[in-house]
């Protein structure tokens, strides 16, 4: 039997006076991720309805392959620009 993948899914608020520094910063964040050894699935996307508002959803091979990006995330230019920003996320495990 496989590891069950890591599934993250929930959203982010980005306060107006951050945003261009986040929207800046998100591609390369995007890109590090997506470059990640399991890493599966990796979107954040800025709703157009709502300024600020970005929906994010991570999938990863394996509970190894997950923390490893929290480690890598939280060493980066994204995890200091986006320090102060509430996250809103529900991390589930799926076979």
């Amino acid at each position: 039997m496989s590891a069950p993948k890591i599934i993250l899914q929930g959203h982010i608020t980005v306060p107006s006076n951050c945003l261009d520094q986040v929207r800046t910063a998100l591609p390369i964040h995007i890109a590090l991720t997506r470059a990640e050894t399991g890493c599966l699935v990796f979107n954040v996307i800025e709703d157009t309805a709502q300024a600020g508002h970005f929906d994010v959803y991570e999938e990863f091979s394996s509970r190894e392959a997950f923390d490893a990006h929290q480690k890598r995330g939280a060493a980066s230019d994204w995890a200091e620009i986006t320090k102060d920003i509430p996250r809103h996320f529900q991390i589930t495990e799926d076979n």
